[in-house]
């Protein structure tokens, strides 16, 4: 399960990767993943550290 969170996590990394912020929306229709995976690679990029979340109308993502 570790290995498949962290695909999900750099399917998110990459699509972030260059860009100044992207919405959930965004980044699934990019990623193709479900709101389970998106969620879950979120939370590992979240718990390392490697991502800001601006929240305004919609949530925005970038790295840091």
């Amino acid at each position: 399960m570790n290995e498949m969170v962290g695909e999900f996590a750099g399917l998110i990394w990459r699509a972030l990767e260059g860009k100044n912020a992207l919405t959930q929306k965004e980044i699934k229709k990019e990623t193709k993943l479900k709101d389970k995976e998106f969620y879950l690679g979120l939370g590992w990029l979240l718990r390392e550290d490697k991502i800001n979340v601006t929240e305004d109308d919609e949530n925005y993502y970038a790295l840091k």
